[in-house]
C-alpha cells in the first residue's frame, strides 16, 4: 500500500523560553505557522520487516540519523507490525534551515502510517508520539497557526493569519541547534510580549502582529553568524515590514503586506542570495 503525504515548513513568528526544565528539556513558549513550501513524502509498505529512505538531496542521511526513519521505526515497534517501509522524500524544505524540515517529513510519515496501518490515532496522539522525535514533530503533525508551549507538546491551534506574505532567504551557513539550546542565558533574555502576539493574530491585526514579532534565540545565532544580521538589514532596506530568524536559524524571513511589496523584495533579495522564495501562511 502506498499514500504521499506533504510536509509543510514553518516559521517562528514568536519564539520564547522561560525556562529550562531539569532534565535539560526547553519550555517553549512559540508561535508557529506553516507555509505553502513543503516536501512530498511518499510511503508504502509490503511484505518484508526494513525500512528504506531514499531522498533527491545527496547530503541527507537516510539511516537511523533521519527523523522520517525514527517515526517509522518507533511506529513499527509500538504497534508490533512486521512489514518493510519504504520512504522516498522529495525535498523543497531547505536543510538545516530552522524550517521544521526533518520533523515536518518525520510528522508526514507519522500520518501516513496511521491511514495505511489503520491504526486510528487522533491528531493530538499522533502529536504526543512524535515529542519522542523532536520538539517540533508535535506541531508538525497540525501543520497550521499555533500556540505551541510545554516541551513542545502543548499546541492550541489560533484563527488563520491576516494576509501577509513572507520572503525566506536561507543562507549557505549552517547553525547547530543543539550547541546554541546550550548556551542559552535565562537572565540575559530579552522576552517576546507573546500575549500581545498571540491577542494580534486572534483579531487579525496585521500591524500589531509585525509590532510583537521576535525570537529570544536571534541573538544567539547572529553572534557567531554575522550572515543572519547582513540579510535582517538587507530585508530592512529593501522594504519588508519586519525581519526575523525562524528557529535556531540561519533562515531569515521577511513579512509584506501586500504581493507586490513581496515581489519587490523577493527580487531585490535573490540578487545576493541564492536560496530565496516567496511563499504565504496555509
Amino acid at each position: 500500500m502506498r499514500t504521499v503525504e506533504k510536509a509543510r515548513a514553518k516559521l517562528n513568528l514568536g519564539l520564547d523560553t522561560p525556562f529550562r526544565h531539569g532534565d535539560g528539556k526547553i519550555e517553549w513558549n512559540m508561535l508557529m505557522t506553516s507555509i505553502d513550501l513543503g516536501d512530498y513524502v511518499e510511503i508504502e509498505t509490503q511484505e518484508g520487516e526494513g525500512i528504506s529512505v531514499n531522498c533527491n538531496r545527496v547530503f541527507l542521511p537516510l539511516d537511523q540519523r533521519n527523523l522520517a526513519y525514527q517515526a517509522a521505526l518507533l511506529l513499527k515497534e509500538k504497534y508490533k507490525m512486521h512489514q518493510q517501509v519504504n520512504i522516498v522524500i522529495r525535498k523543497s524544505i531547505p536543510v538545516a534551515a530552522g524550517m521544521g524540515g526533518g520533523s515536518s517529513d518525520a510528522a508526514a510519515v507519522i500520518r501516513g502510517l496511521n491511514r495505511l496501518w489503520k491504526l486510528h490515532m487522533t491528531e493530538q496522539e499522533m502529536a504526543t508520539f512524535g515529542l519522542q522525535l523532536d520538539s517540533d514533530v508535535p506541531y508538525c503533525v497540525y501543520s497550521k497557526t499555533a500556540m505551541v508551549t510545554g516541551k513542545g507538546n502543548q499546541i492550541d491551534l489560533m484563527p488563520k493569519l491576516p494576509k501577509m506574505f513572507f520572503v525566506i532567504v536561507k543562507p549557505s551557513v549552517s547553525v547547530s541547534t543543539p550547541e546554541i539550546l546550550n548556551k542559552i542565558d535565562y537572565d540575559a533574555l530579552t522576552h517576546v510580549d507573546m500575549n500581545a502576539l498571540v491577542k494580534a493574530v486572534r483579531t487579525q491585526d496585521y500591524d500589531n502582529i509585525i509590532e510583537h514579532m521576535g525570537n529570544v534565540l536571534e541573538p544567539l545565532s547572529s553572534s557567531k553568524h554575522a550572515e543572519i544580521k547582513r540579510i535582517k538589514n538587507k530585508f530592512k532596506k529593501y522594504g519588508a515590514d519586519i525581519a526575523q530568524m525562524s528557529g535556531t536559524g540561519p533562515t531569515v524571513f521577511g513579512v509584506c503586506k501586500t504581493e507586490n511589496q513581496a515581489k519587490r523584495v523577493f527580487n531585490s533579495m535573490r540578487g545576493f542570495c541564492s536560496e530565496v522564495y516567496i511563499v504565504r501562511a496555509l
